[in-house]
């Protein structure tokens, strides 16, 4: 593998490997067409082929709505376990944060809890009561009690505005990638990974997006922890000789292992931690996957495999980062001009890719590469299903036709919602070629944590919940996590080119979060409406059905 393939790969990868905003930069600018990487075209190739070959079994077991949005209701609490770990661990998972353990030391450790401690919320506080209380999407719990249509659409637009953003982070990055390994044009890289995501959602529904999920939770598993396994094999398995060479030779030296510079300004942290921890309890489609177990046992279940697994690897990372130290960082082949300590070659988000050659060679290369291709297509299919549920059952058979809907013509709908997201998702990759998309993941997660999270957690826990306060809270949550990100450096100045930041934070949930809450309590108090009296009283009957279960959409039988 040349210096200069290498080089180019980097910058592609640098897209995907941005954990929030951690490690954002300029924009993406021109890059080249590169020669072929075989060995990961041919092992995304066999990923392609193999998910397609699903998606034509699973196609012959979609016949309904219930199979479509939730596979049935059948998957086993292991199997979504693993499904929701693929969905969850992205590119910027193995890639930006193998780089900034690399860096940073143990700052990116604690950086990994913020994306894990949502996890024990989801498990504790909202997993049973999403299951119970659900069918296919969270606008049915968020609305159960409260006016359909209004609630919906709120959530719906809420849900719409993160699958939007997450899907141009993703498209973008997936565009380069293959336009890199594959020799395609941008566009032409674009329309591949659009049109793969419309056949694996429009014909094989939920169960063809759970098994993608699976799959490529499986080859990120196998591929992260073979190269873990091969760099700490070159220090005896000891993490104490690991740690103490790696100081040795680390410009942070003994504060490799110490907070630093993540806890600067303070601030920005716990805004940070606020998004990703409430954001990741947000997710509409990581929500939608608790709708797909057979009970709530099952739900429970599948959250905690599903962090055992982010756990694990998590800690993998861990290692590969500080393995990389010494193996990646002692050797001039990985450094351009051959100069340690210098500019990496393809850039510091290399690291895991370099590791992985210093280790295993270009096949094992090849394999990651592979990897971040079949993690796109995952995380894709997984939000254009989000999308599309909250088009089609949400807003066409709740809220138009107001619960009277075909079941054959919302399928219709569904299918046609995800063509139609899959061509939007095009466009906007074409769009925001050039253009520094960080910014999207802070307003995917900072809307998710502000417009979805408060709404979703008051209605299942707090009795005095109205529409009105459900409305304004979910709403003010929505507009402020938008404008404040708009507000910030990340737009304002980077994007927009203005000299000063209105907005001096680059995250918006510490903000953002309180006015969605305290909207939502000011305005359920202040009802006073006979609505508001019934929609209160009709607490107890959802209490005991969340408690319960009795009453809960249950399995597809087929």
């Amino acid at each position: 593998m040349n210096a200069t393939f290498l080089s180019r790969l980097g910058a592609g990868l640098l897209v995907l490997a941005l954990p929030a905003l951690a490690l954002a930069k300029g924009d993406m600018g021109q890059m080249e067409k590169q020669a072929l990487n075989f060995h990961a075209i041919g092992m995304f190739f066999v990923f392609v082929m193999l998910t397609l070959g699903i998606t034509y079994w699973a196609a012959s077991r979609t016949k309904s709505t219930a199979d479509f949005y939730t596979a049935g209701g059948g998957i086993t609490g292991f199997q979504n376990g693993l499904a929701i770990a693929g969905d969850y661990m992205s590119a910027a998972t193995l890639l930006g944060l193998t780089a900034m353990m690399y860096m940073q030391g143990v700052d990116a450790y604690i950086y990994m809890l913020s994306f894990f401690v949502g996890w024990p919320i989801i498990l504790f506080l909202m997993a049973e009561r999403l299951r119970n209380l659900g069918k296919f999407t969270f606008a049915d719990i968020t609305a159960y009690r409260l006016n359909q249509g209004k609630v919906r659409t709120m959530a719906a637009v809420s849900s719409l505005t993160v699958v939007c953003f997450y899907l141009v982070a993703q498209m973008v990055g997936a565009g380069q990638l293959i336009k890199l390994l594959f020799g395609l044009d941008y566009n032409i890289a674009l329309v591949v990974v659009g049109a793969l995501m419309m056949i694996y959602v429009t014909f094989g529904g939920m169960v063809a997006t759970t098994w993608v999920q699976i799959i490529k939770a499986v080859m990120l598993l196998i591929g992260g922890t073979t190269v873990g396994v091969l760099a700490f094999s070159q220090f005896g398995f000891s993490f104490d000789e690991l740690t103490t060479r790696a100081m040795e030779v680390h410009k942070l030296g003994a504060k490799l292992l110490s907070p630093g510079s993540l806890l600067a300004d303070p601030i920005t942290a716990i805004s940070l931690g606020l998004g990703l921890m409430f954001g990741t309890a947000g997710l509409p489609h990581i929500l939608m996957r608790f709708f797909t177990v057979t009970d709530a046992k099952e739900a429970r279940k599948s959250v905690l495999y599903a962090s055992g697994i982010v756990a694990y690897f998590f800690n993998v990372i861990a290692i590969m980062g500080l393995c990389a130290i010494l193996i990646v960082g002692t050797n001039p082949e990985f450094f351009e001009g051959g100069e340690i300590g210098g500019k990496v070659v393809g850039g510091g988000n290399m690291i895991a890719m370099h590791l992985a050659q210093a280790v295993g060679g270009n096949l094992l290369l090849g394999f990651l590469s592979a990897v971040a291709f079949a993690t796109i297509l995952a995380v894709v299919a997984g939000l254009a299903l989000a999308g599309a549920s909250a088009i089609s059952h949400d807003i066409y058979s709740r809220v138009i036709m107001k619960g009277k809907a075909n079941e054959a013509t919302e399928l219709k709908v569904s299918k046609y919602a995800t063509i139609g997201l899959g061509i939007v998702a095009i466009l906007l990759g074409m769009a925001f070629e050039k253009m520094n998309i960080a910014f999207m993941v802070a307003l995917a997660f900072g809307v998710a944590a502000s417009a979805n999270f408060p709404v979703l957690i008051l209605s299942m826990y707090w009795k005095g919940l109205t529409t009105r306060g459900a409305l304004m809270g979910g709403y003010s949550g929505l507009i402020s996590a938008v404008l404040f990100v708009l507000l910030s450096k990340s737009v304002w100045v980077d994007v927009l080119h203005f000299e000063s930041a209105i907005f001096p934070y680059t995250q918006p949930a510490l903000f953002s979060m309180p006015i969605a809450f305290f909207m939502t309590w000011l305005f359920s108090t202040l009802d006073k409406s006979q609505e508001a009296k019934d929609e209160k009283e009709a607490f107890e009957d959802q209490y005991v059905r969340a408690q319960t279960g009795v009453g809960a959409a249950t399995a597809a039988a087929h």
